[in-house]
């Protein structure tokens, strides 16, 4: 029976730079440098810890906020493309299509139009959520 290891810190470090960086363009050799590992190496153990290679754990990140933009914004497909990083609008969908199974002309139009969730500006959530104090009671 195999045990799981947790990931060494250095990978993680690595990973935390892909989602807090997914719109740039990073490549292994960057992602490497992050975690102190030569590209080889560090490519090996990241699959190894993550189940992915860096670059499928990059694009998975770049398809999941895709997806949210397509789910609570009117931006066009094309926009999102670029938004989130990608190059290439006809990689993008077809990278979509493969993740989601739709095409995302077609998710988008599966889930509710962006106008239905009406956004409430922060200070008006803060205003209403603060709680009364007992002086203005």
């Amino acid at each position: 029976m195999a045990t799981f290891a947790p990931p060494a810190r250095h990978l993680l470090r690595a990973k935390d730079l892909i989602d807090a960086r997914y719109r740039e363009q990073l490549d292994v050799a960057t992602l490497a440098r992050a975690a102190r590992l030569s590209p080889a190496h560090f490519s090996r153990e990241f699959r190894r810890a993550f189940g992915d290679t860096p670059h499928q754990y990059l694009l998975t990140r770049r398809l999941e906020r895709a997806a949210a933009l397509l789910r609570h914004t009117d931006r066009s497909v094309t926009e999102i493309c670029f938004a989130v990083g990608l190059r290439s609008v006809g990689s993008f969908t077809t990278s979509f299509g493969r993740a989601y199974g739709l095409s995302p002309g077609a998710y988008r139009a599966a889930h509710p139009p962006a106008r239905v969730h009406a956004r409430v500006p922060t200070c008006v959530l803060q205003a209403w959520a603060r709680p009364v104090s007992r002086a203005r009671a």
